[in-house]
């Protein structure tokens, strides 16, 4: 798609253009039934999740009120890209306002925060049901989780509100063509001119920031947790507590993984095709949403035992 000489303006384009998966554009149509059945699950499971916990007053406790903050952040996560990204497989609809571009990138870096977040938050809410039982209720009140929620929107709105402003200020001389399915924010960089220093530093910095810090204390979290568990008495006590906590494991390892992959790969493995890494980067974004319902389905009794009945219900 060739975009005229009238949509650019003397500071940025009126519209950018999606390239999709450079390399890869002739598999569009085969490469969005994996996409499009993904996006699927995600909402369903995630919109199935909200709604077993909502109606069943026993699921309102901690532990299951920062799984419904997941299960509104993640199908919000996947929605900022996939439309337009099936929209650009199935109707070569690659054409972004240059507007619209900055704001899925805000909501797309914005609920990527929050959800890390949250996985830290539910970190805290398995330490203290492990290592402080008996402080559990008193510790993690409805307004402690309020101010987690809120302070988990207020950091992300905060760290990604300069982003749209510092991009908006640059003079675009490389073209409207952006090399990915979305607008990501290093993508849309790499098209502007002049000093794009402090955007990339602020983008690492950013990034490092969150990754590590709260990946740090999700691991502090969990080894506070290992060394109580190995000390109750029984092995069935052993099994039991640590089996509250694979749920949420899970949920780290497939947001986590991609990221760390993804981040490797662009230092180690630099001359790899540029559609290598465009999906895995949608791998983080499509896999966790769709994987994170079936986990807690899965895995915890009371969401399973809600599930089976809501089905069965259907069936009489």
């Amino acid at each position: 798609m060739v975009t005229s000489a009238s949509n650019i303006t003397s500071t940025h384009p009126s519209v950018f253009v999606l390239m999709g998966i450079p390399g890869l554009q002739h598999l569009h149509n085969w490469i969005s039934i994996p996409f499009c059945s993904a996006y699927t699950l995600a909402l369903l499971g995630n919109c199935t999740l909200l709604f077993i916990i909502q109606t069943d007053a026993a699921l309102h406790e901690p532990m299951y009120l920062f799984l419904a903050m997941l299960a509104v952040i993640d199908p919000v996560l996947s929605s900022t890209t996939l439309p337009k990204m099936l929209a650009i497989f199935w109707f070569r609809d690659q054409e972004i306002n240059f507007y619209a571009c900055l704001v899925q990138m805000f909501f797309l870096h914005s609920f990527s925060i929050m959800e890390s977040a949250v996985l830290l938050a539910m970190a805290f809410d398995r330490y203290v049901a492990i290592c402080k039982p008996l402080h559990y209720t008193t510790v993690l009140t409805r307004s402690l989780i309020t101010r987690i929620g809120m302070a988990a929107v207020t950091r992300a709105v905060t760290l990604m509100t300069p982003l749209p402003f510092l991009l908006r200020r640059f003079h675009y001389c490389r073209g409207p063509l952006i090399a990915h399915c979305y607008c990501e924010h290093m993508a849309v960089v790499r098209l502007a001119c002049g000093d794009t220093r402090f955007n990339n530093i602020y983008g690492i910095a950013v990034a490092m920031f969150i990754v590590v810090l709260d990946l740090l204390f999700v691991i502090l979290s969990y080894i506070f947790i290992l060394r109580a568990v190995l000390q109750l008495a029984s092995q069935e006590a052993r099994y039991k507590a640590f089996g509250t906590c694979v749920s949420h494991i899970g949920a780290i390892l497939a947001f986590y993984t991609p990221v760390v992959i993804s981040s490797v790969m662009h230092r180690v493995a630099r001359q790899a095709a540029p559609h290598v890494h465009i999906l895995f980067a949608n791998f983080y974004l499509l896999f966790p949403p769709m994987i994170n319902p079936i986990i807690y389905g899965v895995k915890t009794k009371q969401i399973r035992k809600r599930v089976l009945g809501l089905f069965s219900r259907k069936d009489v």
